[in-house]
């Protein structure tokens, strides 16, 4: 074998070895959806780093366009890979449109609850319940105990319980069926506390 035969073919090697590795370290990602969505190029490196799919990189766009924060869509994708919930970005544009602020949506997300329990939370945040109040109900619902629904939450609402109240009630576990003898309690001037006295931690 000639001396420029073994160079062309140590070349064609090498060139070889590199397309493999290239194609294993660093896959084609079209980005294109982030910088229509006007994310930031640096924050698009960083996505890029966490080597997505292409789902994912939709998924970011799509909250970054609804409303949500470059970092805050990163921080969506990672929280949705830990929870494995692939497709948040639904769920997260529908929280955020109803009043719920993108800290809150993302302590709803790595409560694994952008899956599961959006749909409510939503409807909850659009009958005037505070996100503090949602953040309690998502957090019972995490941890696989029952929480008070939206219509009882807006019932004791409009019955005059405090938004404090209604969140210490949620923590204590009241149940739906519990919610008309407290707002009958309310209609006759029974102060929160003593509503609170009454209701001791359920579960």
């Amino acid at each position: 074998m000639t001396i420029h035969r073994q160079v062309l073919l140590a070349l064609c090697a090498t060139a070889l070895t590199m397309a493999a590795a290239g194609c294993h370290h660093d896959p084609y990602l079209d980005i294109l959806p982030l910088q229509k969505a006007g994310m930031d190029y640096e924050v698009i490196k960083e996505v890029k780093s966490l080597k997505p799919t292409d789902m994912e990189i939709a998924e970011v766009a799509q909250v970054k366009m609804g409303g949500i924060s470059d970092q805050g869509a990163v921080a969506l994708l990672q929280i949705g890979r830990s929870e494995h919930t692939p497709h948040f970005a639904e769920a997260a544009d529908n929280l955020i449109q109803s009043g719920v602020s993108e800290q809150d949506v993302l302590i709803i997300g790595r409560l694994g609850q952008l899956k599961d329990g959006a749909g409510e939370l939503q409807a909850m945040r659009l009958t005037g319940i505070s996100d503090a109040a949602v953040i309690e109900v998502a957090r019972r619902h995490a941890e696989g105990k029952i929480a008070l629904s939206g219509v009882s939450l807006a019932k004791l609402k409009d019955a005059g319980v405090r938004e404090a109240t209604l969140c210490e009630l949620i923590r204590r576990g009241v149940r739906d069926d519990q919610v008309r003898d407290i707002a009958f309690m309310k209609a006759h001037r029974t102060s929160d506390a003593e509503i609170l006295r009454k209701y001791s931690m359920m579960t």
